[in-house]
């Protein structure tokens, strides 16, 4: 497995400390945010300072342990009472990336079943959260290769077309639809990325990007809607997106303008596919209808920079991500193969439950 010289790791723990890439800032300023308290990574998810469903996923898992190492207590049962409110805070700051439920989770089945003193507790703790992140970046480089299964068998090299970040600020490095990307690129596969700007944040133009350019991989930016033209045109062989939450039956949630983009891909026979680890699978759930959908502040879409876009009286909606149909979707990469997605349910690898 041969990873990007040029690696990027957007939570980094050390000096007793995570460190996190201030996603805010870039591409204009790569500077970092040290962590120190859970609520100072309740605040980084929520602003979006970390963003990107498995990088929450190891954020909280982090988040848990800097928790656990502010409770002051020998007692157990006290102690476990106090890690439980430490969960509730982290639960509470973005509903729809599951990653964020399954790593707190894993970190609350750690804690309750790990025997000997509240110190040892929260050994465990540090060490399962190092191992969540080891892990991410493990499974991220096998969706990666496993991503090359699809695609087509042309003598061209393909161009690609994503949209949002699913790259390695959005994990614990490499990434899941950039993953994709990446390893086309050193197989010398890939021709050209396409990356939409994926308004209203603009995680494409800024993040996407950035990460391409630092990696000499080409890329082209286009805005949201032109991705019928560049299909129609001929310029897209086929679309890699990720996923905050995938439901039993193969329905995704991704970052709004994901389900638009896969019905013009469906129009225009260019074959759609979800790169997400099977942690975001969410078993509980039976469809996309399931997954609470965030919406967030319509300061988002009025405003650029300091400049109010709109007038007085017009109001406003939000909703940060959409759910693609199952029937969109040509697979599903995950670590563990390529799947249909109403291959999902019977895959047998079901996760942790998620409460």
């Amino acid at each position: 497995m041969n990873s990007s010289t040029n690696q990027v790791y957007p939570v980094i723990w050390h000096n007793d400390s995570v460190s996190l890439i201030d996603q805010t800032r870039l591409p204009n300023e790569y500077t970092f945010v040290e962590i120190h308290r859970c609520s100072d990574m309740a605040e980084a998810i929520k602003t979006m300072i970390v963003r990107g469903a498995p990088a929450i996923g190891v954020a909280a898992a982090y988040g848990m342990y800097l928790g656990a190492r502010e409770i002051e207590t020998n007692n157990r049962n006290e102690f476990l009472n106090s890690l439980e409110k430490v969960a509730q805070l982290l639960r509470s700051t973005r509903p729809t990336a599951v990653n964020l439920f399954w790593a707190i989770s894993r970190m609350l089945k750690t804690a309750y079943e790990t025997l000997g003193t509240v110190e040892d507790l929260k050994q465990t703790l540090l060490y399962t959260a190092q191992t969540i992140n080891a892990e991410d970046l493990q499974t991220c480089y096998a969706i990666g290769d496993n991503g090359l299964a699809v695609l087509p068998k042309t003598p061209e090299k393909l161009t690609i077309l994503t949209h949002c970040n699913a790259g390695a600020l959005a994990t614990a490095g490499y990434g899941t639809a950039l993953g994709v990307v990446r390893s086309a690129f050193r197989e010398g596969r890939l021709a050209r990325v396409f990356a939409d700007e994926t308004r209203p944040r603009l995680q494409g133009a800024k993040l996407t990007t950035w990460e391409c350019v630092q990696e000499g991989i080409p890329v082209t930016l286009i805005t949201d809607s032109m991705a019928a033209h560049c299909m129609k045109q001929g310029l897209i062989h086929l679309v890699v997106v990720g996923a905050d939450r995938i439901a039993a039956n193969g329905d995704t949630a991704n970052k709004i303008g994901t389900y638009s983009l896969a019905l013009v891909a469906k129009a225009h026979n260019v074959p759609f596919y979800v790169a997400a680890p099977l942690s975001t699978v969410d078993f509980s759930l039976s469809s996309g209808n399931e997954i609470p959908i965030e919406e967030r502040n319509p300061e988002e879409i009025y405003k650029v920079g300091g400049s109010t876009l709109t007038p007085d009286g017009v109001e406003f909606y939000n909703p940060a991500f959409d759910v693609t149909p199952a029937e969109l979707i040509a697979a599903i990469i995950t670590e563990n193969g390529v799947f249909a997605p109403g291959e999902l349910a019977n895959s047998r690898l079901k996760q942790v439950a998620i409460p």
